[in-house]
C-alpha cells in the first residue's frame, strides 16, 4: 500500500517515506509509527495499541513514545504546536488529522490509498522464501602487517557459521566479495544481490590490540538494527576470531527473527504469509503467557495451513503444546504432550538437520520423562549449531536433572554467553541456581535464582525454584515471599505440577527437592 498526502508518499511494501518521490531517511519505529497511524486515518489510534504494535507490548516510558511522535512530526514538518499532521488526543493517543482538524491556513490532509505503479526497472532477483543477509568484506584500519587477511577472513568464518542456520539464506562469498574493492550502499547491496540484511564491519590494528567493529543492518530501511565492537590481543587472534563468529552468530539467530516479526506485525493478520506468521508466533511464544501461547498456536497453524511443509512452523506447534503441558494451561496434559511429539516427529521429517526441530523433538522426551532421551536429541541440536544459546542451556538442564553437574555447569555458562539478552535467560539463570542447589551451595544458588525470577518471562516455576533456594539457605522471609509470589501466579501449585515439569532422575536430587516443597507447603 502507498499512502498520499499533501507530498508526501508512504510506502508500506518498500517500508520508505518518500517527499515529491525523494526518500526520506527514517529510524524503522518512526516508519512503523507513521504507517499505524495512516493506516488507521479514520480513528484515533491509542497508547496502549501503538506500544502492543510498535514495542511489541514492553514496558517503555511516556518520553519514549514522545521522542518518535516528536519525531515523526519533524519528517513531516509538522510540531505538537501545530499538529497539522499528527493530532494528539490529550491522555488518549494520536491521529492522523482529517480536513475537518485542520487549520484553515493549512493544506487539507486526504490521505490516499494507491497500488504501487509498476516497476520499469528489470524485474528483481527472485526472493528466497526466508531471510536472507550478505556478509561483506570488512574494511582494514590502520597498518596490518602480517594480519591484513583478517579483514576477509573474519567474514568468510561467519558466512561458514551463519550458512549453519537453516532457517536463514546466505550468499555466497564468491558474490559479496566482489564489494571488496567498494564502498556500497545498503541499496547498492539489495539492488546487486536481492537480500534483506547485510553484515558489514571494520578490523583495526593498532600496535599488538585489535578492534573489531560488526554492525547488521536492513536493506529494506536502511536502518542498523544491531552493532557491537570486540576487542582482543593479536597474539590471540584465532580464539578471538572464533570468539567472534559464536556471538555475532548468536545475536543474528535472535536480532533478525525479532526484527522479522516486527515487519510482520505491521501487516493485517488474514495478509500474514507463512514466514511472517512463523516469526510473529514467535514473539507470542516467548512471552509464557496462556493468552500469548494461544495465539502463537494460532499463528504457527496459519503459517502451516499456508505451507504444510514448513519445517520450523511444526517445531514452534511443538513448542507451544509442550509448554501448555509443562505450566498445564490446559486441563490434559497427557494430550498436548502427544501434540506436542505428533509436531516434533512432522519437523523432523520435513528437516532433520535443522537444530530447533532437533530442540523441540528433545523437550518431548524431558516432558515424557525420557531424560536419557532427551538429552541425545539436545546434543545433536547442539552438534549441528554450537552457537545454539537455548540447546546449550536445555542441555545442560537434562544433565542438572539427571545428575551430572560436572557437565551441566560449563554449558550454563556457555549459554549465558552465548545469548546475553536471549528471551529464555529466566531460565539459564534458574537453571544455574538449580544446579548449586544440588551441589549443596545454596547461598550462591539464591542469588541466580533472584535474577531468574526477576528476569522478563520468568514463570511461575521459576518463582518456586527462588522460593526451594531461599528456603534451603533458610532465608525463611525470602523463601515465604516468593512462596506467597509463586501462589499468586497459581494458586494450584504443586510439587507433582513442579516435579512433572523437572523430571528429577537422580534418587537423592529427587528426595531432596520434594523435601524443600514439603517444607515450604507445596
Amino acid at each position: 500500500m502507498i499512502y498520499r498526502f499533501e507530498d508526501f508518499e508512504l510506502d508500506s511494501a518498500k517500508f520508505e517515506l518518500r517527499r515529491s518521490g525523494t526518500p526520506v531517511a527514517a529510524e524503522p519505529q518512526v516508519l512503523s509509527l507513521l504507517l499505524l497511524l495512516a493506516a488507521n486515518s479514520d480513528r484515533m489510534v491509542s497508547k496502549d495499541e501503538i506500544v502492543e504494535t510498535i514495542w511489541d507490548g514492553r514496558a517503555i516510558s511516556d518520553s519514549a513514545l514522545s521522542s518518535r511522535i516528536k519525531s515523526a512530526r519533524r519528517l513531516l514538518d509538522d510540531d505538537g504546536k501545530a499538529q497539522r499532521l499528527i493530532r494528539t488526543i490529550h491522555g488518549r493517543g494520536f491521529r492522523f488529522a482529517t480536513p475537518p482538524d485542520v487549520q484553515p491556513v493549512a493544506l487539507p490532509v486526504v490521505v490516499q490509498v494507491a497500488e504501487a505503479p509498476a516497476d520499469a526497472e528489470p524485474p528483481p532477483l527472485p526472493a528466497p522464501d526466508k531471510p536472507s543477509i550478505a556478509v561483506l568484506p570488512f574494511r582494514l584500519v590502520g597498518v596490518a602487517g602480517d594480519y591484513a587477511a583478517l579483514a576477509d577472513a573474519l567474514p568468510h568464518d561467519l558466512i561458514t557459521s551463519l550458512s549453519r542456520l537453516r532457517w536463514l539464506f546466505v550468499i555466497a562469498r564468491g558474490s559479496t566479495f566482489r564489494f571488496r574493492q567498494s564502498d556500497p550502499d545498503l541499496a547498492s547491496v539489495r539492488a546487486a544481490l536481492g537480500v534483506d540484511y547485510c553484515l558489514s564491519g571494520a578490523v583495526e590494528i593498532v600496535g599488538s590490540r585489535m578492534g573489531v567493529s560488526v554492525e547488521l543492518a536492513d536493506t529494506r530501511t536502511g536502518g542498523v538494527i544491531w552493532s557491537e565492537r570486540y576487542d582482543g590481543n593479536l597474539g590471540n587472534v584465532h580464539d578471538v576470531r572464533e570468539q567472534i563468529a559464536a556471538h555475532v552468530m548468536s545475536e543474528l539467530d535472535v536480532q533478525i527473527p525479532l526484527h522479522e516479526a516486527g515487519h510482520a506485525r505491521l501487516v493485517a493478520t488474514e495478509q500474514l504469509d507463512a514466514w511472517s506468521a512463523y516469526h510473529l508466533g514467535l514473539t507470542h511464544m516467548f512471552r509464557f503467557t496462556r493468552q500469548d501461547n494461544e495465539q502463537a498456536t494460532s499463528l504457527f497453524d496459519r503459517a502451516l495451513s499456508l505451507d504444510p511443509h514448513f519445517a520450523r512452523a511444526h517445531a514452534g506447534a511443538s513448542f507451544t503444546r509442550f509448554q501448555n503441558a509443562f505450566l498445564r494451561y490446559t486441563p490434559d496434559a497427557d494430550a498436548e504432550i502427544a501434540a506436542a511429539r505428533a509436531a516434533a516427529e512432522r519437523a523432523m521429517a520435513h528437516d532433520p538437520l535443522d537444530p530447533f526441530c532437533n530442540l523441540v523433538m528433545g523437550r518431548t522426551h524431558w516432558i515424557e520423562q525420557d531424560l536419557e532421551g532427551s538429552h541425545s536429541w539436545l546434543d545433536r541440536a547442539v552438534q549441528l549449531n554450537p552457537n545454539y544459546a537455548q540447546a546449550v542451556y536445555l542441555r545442560a538442564l537434562t544433565q542438572t536433572l539427571i545428575g551430572d553437574g560436572q557437565a551441566a555447569d560449563p554449558d550454563v555458562g556457555l549459554a549465558l554467553r552465548l545469548s546475553p539478552l536471549d528471551p529464555l535467560r529466566y531460565a539459564m539463570l534458574s537453571t544455574r541456581a538449580l544446579l548449586l542447589m544440588m551441589q549443596g551451595k545454596y547461598e550462591d544458588a539464591t542469588a541466580w535464582a533472584e535474577q531468574g525470577v526477576r528476569t522478563p518471562g520468568a514463570h511461575v516455576h521459576i518463582a518456586l525454584i527462588a522460593a526451594a533456594a531461599q528456603k534451603m539457605a533458610q532465608n525463611e522471609a525470602a523463601a515465604e515471599r516468593w512462596m506467597a509470589y509463586a501462589r499468586q501466579r497459581d494458586p494450584n501449585i504443586s510439587a507433582e505440577t513442579f516435579l512433572h515439569a523437572f523430571p528429577f532422575s537422580d534418587p537423592a536430587q529427587r528426595t531432596r527437592i520434594t523435601e524443600v516443597l514439603k517444607a515450604l507447603g507445596v
